[in-house]
């Protein structure tokens, strides 16, 4: 008869194998719950966060002007001359919708004549309802027959003349010329000169 030999695990050895993986099911049993819960937590705090700051920024966005940088404008007056207006940079008055702020605008009658004049400013202001535009700061005009400085012009894009009120000062075809008011008609050829006029006529 053979004898079997059977060896055994002390049996205080799987006992405290036992309860250790007791002490972990106990501890995965409370952490697992958790870290579900924190997760939870996390992704309805983002969400609420994402939700209030998009509605907070989404009127500040839609309230912000209508800006165009380096516009270009093209028309022509009620007698068919072209005239071109460019600018740094247009800004739509978000109170004034019809109101239109320029930066450096440039202004060129009669672009596509043979003596087409060319007026700058350091700001304007164009009323696409009455069709008016307003340049004022540093105003220059150049054009075949004349140069001239003054502080501001009006512009009605509708008959085509450029008119205004203060200091004008420059030379023009027969000389130097300086007014209080002026006025510039049939596509720049004709200039009339209003208020304290002085001038120096030459001779050729």
């Amino acid at each position: 008869m053979t004898a079997a030999t059977i060896s055994a695990t002390p049996p205080g050895r799987d006992f405290s194998r036992w309860r250790r993986r007791s002490r972990l099911i106990r501890r995965l049993r409370v952490a697992l719950p958790a870290a579900i819960v924190l997760i939870l937590l996390s992704m309805g705090g983002f969400v609420v966060h994402a939700t209030v700051m998009g509605g907070a920024a989404a009127p500040s966005e839609a309230d912000e002007p209508i800006q165009l940088v380096n516009p270009r404008f093209v028309g022509r007056d009620e007698k068919g001359r072209a005239f071109v207006l460019t600018a740094t940079v247009a800004v739509r008055d978000e109170n004034d919708y019809q109101r239109v702020v320029l930066d450096k605008p440039t202004l060129i009658l009669d672009e596509e004549g043979a003596n087409p004049t060319r007026i700058t400013a350091k700001s304007g202001v164009y009323r696409e309802d009455r069709r008016v535009l307003n340049l004022d700061g540093g105003v220059k005009m150049n054009g075949a027959n004349a140069n001239f400085d003054t502080a501001s012009s009006i512009f009605n894009t509708a008959t085509g003349e450029l008119e205004g009120q203060g200091q004008i000062s420059g030379v023009g075809s027969l000389g130097e010329i300086t007014a209080k008011s002026y006025g510039v008609y049939d596509k720049g050829e004709r200039l009339v000169f209003k208020g304290g006029v002085r001038g120096r006529i030459e001779s050729k």
